[in-house]
């Protein structure tokens, strides 16, 4: 997995600035500190303080341009569940909204994930209607489960397993369905990693072995294209990725076909205004 570097607070609140007013940012501050005060004393199963995970949380959303009650909500989230705060508190400091998505998000921590079947049958339900009654509580909690993926080494080999397997069977699926992409790939890989490390090495060994090969095909792919698209005056966004290491691994098991045969193991993405 590529190396995960986390935000600090002040890099939450600047990437905050880049789309909110000031009396936004300020609210959103507040929030943290809030929750900072909340969760003063309390550490994480890494040994880090409790805060540092809620400040990942509101980060991702800040960086997805959420709206200010999702990102004060993503500092606040764990603070009825963890902390002597009550939600009370929290609708009378921060509003009804954020107060709703905080308590939405408490209650899906309630729903424990046991078999797919059982998925499929009870917790699916449970999610579509909480996503019915507003799709933030969901935001935050694929943000949540984000961060918990980002830090499962420290917990024990058959925590790791099972919260990986319910990662994979409904938070990388329900990231899919809202169009969150760069959240589903970064779950399924996570979660690849804990359920198949033998194969999931496997497969990171053979892409580092052509990286640079691969790097360079990329970066001509996009001068390529950058100047074709410059030359027809159209305003885009481009960028290029390696495949994600999951994707590849579905691929040679359900196409029945070894590393050397995968050939789009690259993808390019062009972004314009219209079609």
């Amino acid at each position: 997995m590529s190396k995960y570097v986390e935000m600090t607070h002040d890099q939450v609140i600047d990437t905050c600035k880049k789309y909110m007013d000031e009396k936004q940012v300020a609210f959103v501050e507040k929030a943290y500190k809030f929750a900072a005060k909340a969760h003063k004393g309390q550490k994480r199963a890494s040994g880090q303080s409790y805060i540092v995970h809620p400040t990942q949380v509101a980060g991702t959303l800040a960086k997805l341009g959420l709206d200010p009650d999702t990102v004060a909500a993503g500092f606040l989230h764990d603070t009825v569940e963890g902390t002597a705060a009550t939600n009370d508190d929290i609708k009378r400091e921060f509003g009804k909204d954020v107060a709703f998505i905080v308590d939405g998000v408490t209650k899906l921590k309630k729903y424990h994930y046991k078999s797919h079947q059982e998925f499929l049958a009870e917790n699916h339900r449970k999610m579509l209607i909480a996503m019915a009654k507003d799709l933030r509580v969901i935001m935050v909690k694929l943000a949540d489960r984000l961060h918990n993926m980002h830090t499962l080494q420290h917990l024990r080999p058959d925590k790791q397993r099972r919260i990986a397997s319910e990662t994979m069977d409904i938070y990388a699926p329900l990231a899919d369905r809202l169009g969150i992409g760069s959240i589903k790939w970064e779950l399924e890989d996570m979660s690849f990693h804990y359920l198949n490390p033998e194969a999931y090495y496997r497969i990171v060994n053979l892409m580092d072995a052509k990286r640079s090969q691969r790097e360079k095909y990329i970066d001509d792919a996009i001068k390529s294209l950058k100047k074709t698209l410059d030359g027809l005056g159209i305003k885009y966004d481009i960028y290029g990725r390696p495949k994600h290491i999951y994707s590849i691994y579905k691929k040679m098991v359900n196409k029945h076909k070894d590393f050397d045969q995968i050939y789009d193991l690259l993808a390019v993405r062009v972004i314009v205004k219209t079609v």
